[in-house]
């Protein structure tokens, strides 16, 4: 058998939603190689998974984080368009054609994603969006994209699942790596995930350098990914805002740093540790909150 797509999922005690996610792609109707790279789960999530010959199981020793676990798995896969899906997605049988289908339209598409919904089918943020430069960012912390209908361009809000939805797939600059097709002379040209980051943002920086050398991000709205978002670090939430906050600087001096002078540029890191510090407050103080049980979030 020759596989058309490896997909290649990054566990991380994904609990019951693991085996949700591989049967899903088991009752695809297209020839997929099935690759679990798991960070050291405690959770068992991989039981479930024994018996099944066709998903072959990476075990890392620590949690390596999510880009090398990416790397890991794609250097194993033989597919000639590599999915890199997060384990709390599920789908129906066509979506990934469609995804094939749209990857096909022109050579230079290097990379395509479909519409990530939650459970109620509502579309959440980040299966569509622009690339969330330092402007950017700053005009969403500060609600000034309210601004928008008057300044559009100036208050620009990188997250456009707010604009209504196409009925035909678009080209984006960015999509969201809980669920991404790659081409593999795409990868082959652009280079393999960042490991330098850990957790959050290094699907953007895989976009930004897919732009860059002029390969075509495409969104397809036809192909909706059910996402259980942020089930994987929800026990931990303090955890993952570092790095997510961590891998923003990381993002933001890696490709903006030539663009901002040094003192803004500044500005911008401080604005970003601020930040991480009011959410690390608040998840703390919510955590205290429930331990004395004035809550049961």
């Amino acid at each position: 058998m020759n596989a058309v797509i490896s997909t290649i999922i990054v566990n991380y005690n994904a609990g019951e939603l693991l085996r949700s996610c591989v049967d899903s792609l088991l009752n695809c109707p297209l020839e997929i190689e099935i690759i679990v790279v798991d960070n050291a789960s405690t959770d068992g999530s991989l039981d479930a998974l024994q018996g099944l010959p066709c998903v072959q199981i990476i075990k890392n020793p620590t949690n390596v984080g999510f880009a090398a676990a990416c790397n890991s798995g794609s250097r194993v896969a033989s597919a000639p368009f590599l999915l890199f899906l997060n384990p709390d997605c599920c789908f129906k049988p066509g979506t990934l054609a469609k995804l094939l289908e749209a990857i096909h339209v022109d050579e230079r598409v290097g990379m395509v994603g479909g519409l990530l919904a939650n459970s109620d089918g509502t579309e959440q943020a980040g299966g569509r969006r622009a690339i969330p430069t330092p402007w950017r960012s700053f005009v969403r912390a500060f609600w000034l994209a309210r601004f928008s209908d008057h300044w559009p361009h100036l208050f620009f809000d990188f997250h456009l699942h707010k604009q209504p939805l196409p009925d035909h797939a678009i080209e984006v600059e960015a999509i969201s790596g809980a669920c991404m097709m790659v081409r593999r002379a795409a990868m082959q040209d652009v280079g393999e995930w960042d490991e330098g980051y850990f957790l959050h943002c290094e699907d953007l920086d895989w976009c930004m350098r897919f732009g860059q050398q002029g390969w075509r991000i495409l969104f397809v709205p036809s192909a909706q990914i059910t996402h259980a978002l942020g089930v994987c670090g929800r026990s931990r939430p303090v955890f993952v805002e570092w790095h997510k906050h961590k891998g923003m600087i990381r993002f933001y001096k890696k490709f903006f740093r030539h663009q901002y002078p040094g003192a803004l540029m500044g500005l911008v890191v401080v604005g970003v540790w601020l930040r991480f510090g009011l959410v690390a407050t608040y998840y703390s103080a919510k955590r205290a909150g429930q331990a004395l049980g004035f809550g049961h979030g």
